[in-house]
């Protein structure tokens, strides 16, 4: 089996060096009259860059951008949506980390792309494949405060309405060449209804019929998967991505339910700076591998590495790596 390394999605914005503060300083400046918009696109554009570079440098097979231009992993897609706006904060799950919540007050339309240019600068600045990370509808769902009264009465037609979005920006991804694209889902690991299964697997099937001839990737994260991960694998996804550091018992039930379709394993904690130990994950691995029923798997974080320092990102993201390559 082909193992592939990837990133999960996020990388830090800043780092030890000045230029690596680039971004942080524009924004300040840009608030103050300073710089301007396009000043601050230019450090965007720099600092994607500058991601690109150190996780192809760490050895992985596919990079993201970074996630440089996201506030959060919410309002980016959502705040661009028609009818909605970006209130205050709220912290995302159980990290240190807040996001600027999204409040619904009429009907959720797309407008215009918002992924598919900042995927067509990150490809055209990296020798590998760039994979494409957007939030899914539900988790995008679950973090909004809805004001539209139809919403309030039907939670899934918001889902279905920022489905509509999603699918749009998938379409939009896959005729710019992407052929990985991620959408994650972490708020269904929060507890979900048999009708919220339904509801995820509708948004999944509108979102396969777009994706031509990309691989589609269910990514969760920040929760226990086993009690759901008969649900997951029935998702209409090409690739399952799993957060393996909520629950050491999801290995041996990876490996009892002999999956058909490739998985994403995050072994390696992506919000903790110590360096994973490489006996458990190859074990793991050695577990999982051989009951797979898929020409090849990825291995990744199992998180956005946000959550870490620069140099502690790029030491996990070599380690990934090095892990790989004593098995291949």
């Amino acid at each position: 089996m082909r193992l592939i390394t990837t990133s999960s999605g996020s990388y830090p914005r800043i780092g030890a060096t000045p230029e690596l503060h680039l971004l942080r300083q524009t924004i300040t400046q840009r608030d103050s009259g300073k710089k301007t918009d396009a000043d601050v696109a230019a450090a965007e554009d720099a600092l994607t860059r500058a991601a690109i570079a150190e996780q192809i440098s760490s050895g992985l097979d596919l990079v993201t951008d970074g996630q440089i231009r996201w506030y959060d992993p919410i309002s980016h897609l959502a705040g661009k949506l028609e009818n909605v706006s970006v209130n205050g904060l709220l912290r995302f799950f159980d990290t240190n980390f807040y996001l600027r919540q999204p409040v619904v007050h009429g009907p959720v339309v797309w407008a215009r792309p918002v992924l598919r240019p900042e995927y067509e600068m990150a490809s055209k600045a990296s020798a590998k494949p760039v994979k494409p990370v957007l939030t899914g509808a539900y988790t995008l769902a679950r973090h909004s405060i809805i004001e539209y009264p139809p919403y309030q009465k039907e939670f899934a037609r918001l889902v279905l309405d920022y489905n509509e979005a999603i699918v749009k920006e998938v379409s939009e991804l896959a005729a710019a060449g992407a052929t990985v694209i991620q959408i994650d889902e972490p708020s269904i690991l929060k507890e979900p209804s048999h009708a919220d299964w339904d509801l995820l697997e509708e948004t999944w099937n509108k979102l396969s019929a777009a994706k031509g001839k990309a691989r589609l990737v269910l990514a969760t994260y920040f929760g226990d998967a086993t009690p759901v991960l008969h649900h997951l694998l029935s998702m209409p996804a090409d690739v399952v991505a799993l957060d393996f550091t909520y629950n050491p018992r999801l290995v041996d039930q990876v490996a009892d339910s002999k999956p058909a379709k490739p998985l994403g394993f995050g072994l390696l904690d992506g919000r903790n700076t110590k360096l994973d130990d490489p006996a458990a994950v190859l074990s793991a691995l050695d577990r999982m591998l051989p009951k797979i029923r898929a020409s090849e798997c990825y291995l990744n974080p199992s998180s956005g590495l946000e959550y870490l320092p620069r140099d502690r990102a790029l030491a996990k993201l070599k380690h990934l790596a090095g892990i790989r390559n004593r098995i291949n």
